[in-house]
């Protein structure tokens, strides 16, 4: 089988998917594994191996390509490339996904409810930036906990 930009795309989203269903599923998860495991797992391993395939993507696809970040037009020209769409998608997958394990990990350390995070994390999902935010909103009504300690 020959890795294609839409095998790899719907791989890397699946991967993500996996690490999110870790993070939001950590009260279900034994006792003995909840505090380090899920976040192991969908908040450090699985960005890992997403960062890790995009820097084979933008490793073997970049080079030579005439797009680039000096104007919206030239960052547009670069996503003229299936490769460099699906690099640029991996990107946000780890990103948001190692944010979502972040929040998590500080939530935790805040005493937050997991039910209280469940929504959080699922706007960090689909809507990185507006999930963060939510959630540094939410956080700044749960002082940390002295002893706790984050990811």
């Amino acid at each position: 089988m020959m890795l294609t930009p839409d095998i790899l795309f719907q791989l890397c989203g699946l991967l993500a998917a996996l690490g999110w269903l870790c993070l939001v599923s950590t009260p279900a998860w034994p006792r003995s594994l909840r505090e380090s495991l899920p976040r192991l797992i969908g908040a450090i391993s699985i960005p890992a191996l997403i960062a890790l395939v995009y820097t084979g993507v933008i490793l073997t696809h970049w080079a030579g390509h005439p797009g680039s970040f000096n104007s919206l037009d030239g960052v547009m020209q670069l996503f003229t490339s299936r490769w460099l769409v699906v690099a640029g998608w991996v990107h946000y997958l780890a990103f948001d996904l190692f944010i979502g394990g972040w929040e998590l990990a500080d939530s935790r350390a805040r005493r937050i409810p997991h039910l209280a995070m469940v929504p959080i994390l699922a706007l960090t999902f689909f809507f990185g930036p507006m999930g963060l935010l939510a959630y540094l909103l939410l956080r700044s009504f749960f002082p940390k906990s002295p002893t706790a300690s984050t990811l």
